[in-house]
């Protein structure tokens, strides 16, 4: 098999507060970059003109519900793709509006990289606070801040300076290693795909041109071997009288054929006989690629089970320590029981205790107001009927993640980073 190539697509997530102008330069991207059909810009215009606007709505290439439609403002998480000579790219364009932070959390959870708008008129606010708290809560290690609207400041340097300077001294707190600036007007066009005759004293390069250069395959953990068994295979047929395959997705490390692996929790050896993409042999499987790998020693292993290396091996633990994003319109209440979803698997568990609330404005731990409603962020600690085999999520964000069901209702409440 050929070299692993970590870099040919990008997934990244637009944040930032309401009408930051976050569809229109989604819409941008698309339309300069020569990413949209006949069919789909004659929509566009015909929405436009209907509107009474003189120039062609670009945000309306993002906004696909109804809804959104109406009232001018993103509701659920849409997904675009398009494509350069040089790379490949998947949009999550997530809401602004504070009530749909659960979805922002949805859209970045698995994205490379995130772009933070800001109105040049307003600087920093409270969803930017919040939208980048979140960027680094979810591990995402570059972060490009548009600040947005500069058409309306008269393309002002001093404008421009002031935001990011003020970026920079709260950004300081965050885990974030990589993060860039670039003055845009996503309305006229100025640094999204072609560099602004507007600002001169701008040097850097457009938003694009970073987009398709940003290197994010070191960002993949391809050390840590973790293969989550999803399903087993046994075909029963004629053909495959004996066939016995593990399908899942590999959450991290490089699976060659002839390793040595532990299966987990039950601590049994064995080596990787073949590996499967399909019905396609293969040397090696990465991640995410979802595979089938069958092992030489006949070993009793079902869903929820984890392939890893004798001499890197995740934690086993029942009492965990946890970030959680709160999405649930009900409250957290801690001592009700909740089902933990953990890669491929599933177990009960409690909230023990609430360790503190984060202050998005200020990132501070507030211990005295443990109350916890819809998108806030707090720590907690919860315990699991059974034991949970996990990593640091800084260092998986496969293994180090889970969500929370409530049982009664079979709903989401929360997202939990382990740490």
């Amino acid at each position: 098999m050929g070299t692993i190539n970590q870099n040919s697509l990008l997934r990244f997530t637009t944040a930032g507060s309401v009408d930051d102008g976050k569809s229109t330069l989604i819409g941008r991207l698309l339309y300069d970059s020569k990413s949209i059909f006949e069919d789909q810009l004659e929509a566009v215009e015909s929405s436009s003109r209907k509107k009474g606007l003189e120039n062609v709505d670009l945000s309306l290439l993002t906004d696909g519900l109804r809804a959104e439609r109406e009232q001018g403002i993103t509701i659920d998480v849409a997904y675009r793709y398009f494509a350069t000579p040089r790379r490949k790219f998947i949009i999550a364009d997530t809401p602004g509006h504070v009530q749909y932070t659960r979805n922002m959390v949805t859209g970045a959870s698995t994205a490379d990289l995130a772009l933070i708008l800001i109105d040049a008129r307003h600087g920093l606010v409270e969803q930017t606070h919040r939208h980048s708290f979140i960027a680094s809560l979810l591990g995402i290690k570059h972060l490009v801040v548009c600040v947005n609207k500069m058409d309306l400041v008269d393309f002002n340097e001093d404008a421009y300076h002031t935001i990011t300077s003020a970026y920079r001294n709260f950004s300081s707190r965050l885990h974030i290693p990589d993060i860039k600036f670039i003055p845009m007007s996503a309305l006229l066009g100025d640094n999204v795909v072609e560099a602004s005759a507007n600002m001169p004293w701008y040097e850097g390069g457009t938003l694009l041109s970073h987009l398709e250069e940003v290197h994010v395959g070191s960002d993949r953990n391809l050390q840590d071997c973790r293969f989550p068994i999803q399903y087993v295979i046994r075909p029963q047929t004629d053909e495959a009288r004996d066939f016995r395959g593990y399908a899942g997705r590999v959450a991290s490390g490089v699976f060659k054929v002839g390793d040595e692996v532990v299966a987990l929790p039950s601590g049994m050896h064995s080596s990787v006989k073949e590996i499967f993409v399909g019905s396609d042999p293969v040397e090696r499987a990465f991640p995410p690629q979802s595979v089938t790998i069958t092992l030489e020693s006949d070993i009793d292993l079902s869903r929820g089970d984890m392939l890893v290396r004798e001499n890197n091996q995740p934690q086993s633990l029942q009492e965990i320590d946890a970030q959680l994003c709160w999405m649930g319109e009900e409250g957290l209440n801690a001592g009700v029981r909740y089902i933990v979803r953990h890669g491929t698997t599933e177990v009960k568990s409690m909230i023990r205790e609430v360790l503190y609330k984060v202050d998005i404005n200020t990132l501070h731990r507030n211990e005295d107001d443990k109350q916890i409603g819809m998108n806030d962020i707090a720590r907690v600690r919860l315990r699991t009927a059974s034991p949970l085999l996990t990593d640091d999520y800084r260092r998986n964000r496969t293994t180090g993640s889970f969500i929370l069901i409530d049982p009664g209702t079979n709903l989401t409440v929360a997202a939990g980073f382990i740490s």
